[in-house]
């Protein structure tokens, strides 16, 4: 009698009547009641609910392929806008036999080097191949293709207003521009083409247009690449950060040795690609919703809000092969392993 009267009493203390063998019931946690700790909610046997999420809630990193295609659209219409704003101003550019070069500091110091213009070229060529192979293997490439797209087509923008309000004479006596075409509009459409096809390069043999001094496209390529690269790859790899550098650097200095761009162009061209390349990354990083970050006042950020909407954290820096590319056993190399593994435990 005594031993039942026990048992019943041990059966009100866990939650009710319980018929043997019977497993304990879970706790049931009423609002207000247990140890609340750090936003967790504490039982007496120290058990957490088990919260369950959506699977959109936890991959927070999308690749969302059409944004990355319509970035893609926005930069081509970039670039399209500045061989045409390039062509209209060539034709406002003053002879230099009127008008000479504009006296500039480093001009006073260092004699021009004819080869030099071309380094410059050679080594954004190289520097954008490897930022290629290097988002080959990146495992968020359409994340930071789209951001790479913004940011280079915005800056193509701010390149079209600057070098329209602002025409500049020529840098140096030897530079032979090509002949004025007034009022043809299909000569001047046909050197839109010829620029567009050969990428704006001069070593690509196209004619040579004047006038798109005040900001320098080629430095901002080049800094804008070597940023990329060494933010989207491992900290550790500190002599592939220099060598990437150097790239940039030797090929931002020969721009000036070679005398195709005034001093200014370069400077300005350095401030505004390293500052909207740090804007932008600051954004990815802070509250939006704060009143005291500033940097949502740009009249980007709406688009800057519509490309990083569903990107809930920081971009990894994390590399393989592409799923779709990579070889059956590089696509899950742990795979046999802890099949063995689970052999071995049994």
């Amino acid at each position: 009698m005594a031993s039942s009267q026990v048992d019943s009493i041990n059966a009100k203390k866990d939650g009710g009547i319980r018929h043997s063998g019977e497993k304990k019931p879970c706790p049931v946690h009423a609002p207000g009641s247990g140890d609340v700790k750090r936003g967790f909610r504490k039982s007496r046997n120290n058990d957490y609910v088990k919260i369950s999420m959506k699977e959109a809630e936890v991959n927070r990193l999308p690749a969302e392929w059409w944004k990355t295609l319509l970035l893609f659209f926005y930069i081509t219409f970039s670039m399209v806008l500045t061989t045409v704003v390039i062509t209209a101003v060539h034709e406002k550019v003053p002879p230099k036999e009127e008008i000479p070069p504009l006296p500039d500091t480093f001009f006073e110091y260092i004699d021009r080097v004819k080869w030099a213009f071309t380094v410059t070229e050679v080594n954004g060529i190289v520097l954008v191949t490897v930022w290629l192979l290097q988002l080959f293997f990146f495992q968020h490439k359409s994340i930071v293709l789209r951001r790479y797209f913004f940011i280079a087509g915005t800056l193509y923008l701010y390149r079209c207003v600057t070098i329209y309000i602002t025409t500049l004479p020529v840098p140096g006596m030897h530079m032979n521009c090509a002949p004025k075409l007034y009022g043809d509009f299909y000569g001047k459409f046909w050197r839109v083409l010829n620029l567009i096809s050969g990428a704006g390069m001069s070593m690509t043999n196209t004619t040579i247009m004047c006038g798109d001094f005040l900001y320098s496209g080629h430095t901002m390529v080049l800094t804008l690449t070597y940023l990329f690269i060494k933010e989207y790859s491992p900290r550790s790899f500190w002599w592939y950060h220099l060598m990437c550098w150097l790239l940039s650097a030797v090929g931002v200095v020969c721009i000036l040795v070679a005398r195709e761009h005034y001093s200014v162009d370069v400077v300005v061209a350095y401030y505004i690609t390293t500052r909207l390349f740090w804007f932008y990354h600051s954004l990815t990083t802070q509250c939006q919703c704060s009143p005291n970050n500033y940097l949502t006042k740009t009249w980007w950020n709406p688009l800057f809000n519509f490309m990083e909407r569903n990107v809930k954290k920081p971009v990894p820096r994390e590399y393989g092969w592409p799923k779709s590319w990579a070889p059956a056993c590089l696509k899950n190399p742990c795979k046999k392993y802890s099949m063995v593994q689970s052999t071995r435990d049994e």
